[in-house]
């Protein structure tokens, strides 16, 4: 991440190493209460491979009789009030990396924290921030439990200072590797027992499943599939079946809906993009005979309603968040040509056109995708 105003940034690592050990001082004359705090403030796609662990903590032996708070990521607020409200006391949100350069919100929101006394903090993200280490540190908890981490996402140097802040932290196995697995893990640890769930789930009012939903954003240009082999893609689905095909997205996606919508005869795709609230695209994934999309929060979403979906994936992560492993159940195809820079972090090695996707997702053919999607069609 890079830092613009180096000022600012010093101010708020005083907030959080040094605050952070007055709060810890004045913790120690106070009585705790039971009340638990969840760090989770990664996107979208990460909260939905999640977001199961809360209600099994709420209902855990370890933490029933606790009050379950999380500080999360707006981007995802309205999901967590449609499904999650009912496991949660009070909910908080930030955007937790503009506060690396505002040390009186980071203070604000620290202070908010200590005074809710949490006896128990968990911090179940594997890749460790400075800025959520520093809120953890900031509530002065009896309990700081987070994992080992690496230096993937923090420095070093901030690293073995923040790694003090934390009571206990979780050495990940080597096997361990797919992002919902981190999640099992963790609470597995934490709760002291095997816990019997083996993918994300979301309880939808889908009754029957119609419509084929396209997802042609991917967050960020480089890691999507070109627009017009979307385009393309459209077209042979529109030749086989007379199921309604809709684009889906958020305003980001904008441009390239309207691309497709004007390169298509009119009535021919509707356009939900930027038109829906993320409960209603949940709902409407849940609804949906097949889902086509970028790897983004979308094919978790389909996975978590059991909705069949393709994924273009590229190499950035391969594993971790797609494809889905054996061991759960399938409802995701993955169309992928494995490179062997695969796995370096969305680092590319190759240099690119500014809109051009990486050569990890270019080289993923029409003609593969289109042969996923006969033959999810096929099955319709």
């Amino acid at each position: 991440m890079e830092i613009k105003n180096r000022n600012l940034f010093r101010l708020t690592r005083f907030v959080i190493f040094k605050i952070s050990y007055l709060f810890k001082f004045l913790a120690k004359f106070r009585s705790g209460k039971k009340r638990l705090l969840i760090l989770k403030t990664d996107a979208i796609g990460d909260y939905i491979l999640f977001r199961n662990f809360i209600e099994i903590v709420k209902l855990s032996d370890e933490y029933k009789n606790y009050e379950i708070d999380l500080l999360g990521n707006p981007l995802w607020r309205d999901i967590v009030l449609s499904y999650d409200a009912p496991f949660v006391t009070e909910l908080m949100f930030t955007r937790i990396y503009d506060l690396y350069e505002a040390p009186l919100k980071t203070f604000k929101l620290g202070w908010q924290l200590f005074k809710r006394n949490y006896a128990v903090v968990l911090q179940p993200s594997s890749n460790r921030l400075l800025i959520t280490d520093g809120l953890a540190a900031l509530t002065a908890a009896k309990q700081i439990i987070g994992y080992e981490g690496n230096t993937e996402s923090i420095q070093q140097r901030y690293k073995t200072k923040s790694d003090k802040f934390y009571t206990q932290r979780l050495l990940l196995p080597a096997a361990v590797y797919f992002e919902f697995d981190r999640s099992k893990f963790f609470f597995e640890a934490v709760l002291k027992q095997k816990l019997d769930i083996n993918g994300p789930l979301i309880k939808t009012k889908q009754t029957e499943r119609k419509g084929i939903i396209i997802f042609p954003g991917a967050g960020i240009i480089k890691r999507g599939w070109e627009p017009e082999k979307f385009l393309e893609l459209i077209k042979l689905i529109k030749q086989q079946t007379n199921q309604p095909v809709y684009i889906a997205g958020g305003p980001a996606e904008a441009a390239v809906a309207e691309y497709l919508t004007n390169a298509l005869p009119q009535g021919e795709v509707i356009n939900l993009t930027g038109k829906t609230t993320l409960p209603q695209l949940v709902e409407l994934i849940g609804s949906a005979a097949l889902v086509v999309s970028n790897e983004t929060s979308a094919i978790h979403i389909a996975a978590a309603a059991q909705t069949p979906a393709i994924c273009i994936l590229g190499g950035g992560h391969f594993g971790r968040f797609a494809p889905y492993p054996a061991h759960m159940a399938q409802t995701t195809i993955c169309a992928y040509e494995k490179m062997e820079c695969y796995n370096c972090n969305w680092n590319c090695i190759y240099e690119t056109m500014p809109n051009a996707p990486y050569p990890c997702i270019s080289i993923v053919s029409l003609d593969k995708v289109w042969l996923m999607a006969q033959q999810a069609l096929n099955q319709l």
